[in-house]
């Protein structure tokens, strides 16, 4: 029991951010993202010993991308509700990132906010792939284990979000300038 707890931990402490950093990227709403957070914890604990400790980030990466689809899937379910979207959820996930360090320069401020926009703004299954890659440094083939795709699809979905990402940049910056 204390190397079950111990093994948890060790987890937690390495993957907790990465959970709730992900699942709120995906779901836009930090309610939701704290309870796939705490989902993909329950879930961690109850099945310690059924994955590797070498396999494990990818694991937990794909519980969470999957318990981030069923919550989309929740959400357009009750099409009947109006969700509103609350401008104070606008934290900063991107704090521990090269992405989104906090700047005090203002240019840089709202370059930074332009980045996380345009990245936001990518289809879900691009995004996703970026996400994994980019922000939480996953390697190819763990973000194809947590996704459940391809290897090769990994990387045309990596290089697709980066052309879109390229082209929408390119785009904002020149309407910066006229």
């Amino acid at each position: 029991m204390i190397l079950k707890k111990t093994r948890y931990g060790l987890l937690v402490k390495e993957h907790k951010s990465k959970i709730y950093g992900y699942a709120y990227f995906m779901l836009k709403n930090k309610m939701d993202a704290e309870d796939v957070t705490q989902e993909v914890l329950i879930k961690i604990w109850e099945n310690l010993g059924k994955f590797k400790m070498s396999s494990a980030k990818a694991w937990i990466m794909k519980t969470t991308h999957n318990l981030c689809i069923d919550h989309l899937r929740q959400r357009n379910s009750m099409k009947n509700k109006e969700i509103l979207a609350d401008p104070v959820e606008n934290e900063n996930i991107f704090e521990n990132h090269s992405v989104g360090h906090i700047v005090y320069n203002f240019p840089d401020v709202l370059t930074s906010e332009l980045i996380k926009n345009a990245i936001r703004s990518l289809p879900d299954k691009l995004k996703s792939v970026f996400v994994l890659y980019e922000l939480e440094g996953l390697k190819y083939k763990e973000i194809a284990q947590a996704l459940d795709i391809p290897v090769n699809s990994v990387k045309v979905y990596l290089l697709r979000a980066r052309k879109e990402l390229q082209k929408k940049l390119r785009t904002i910056k020149t309407e910066q300038v006229i």
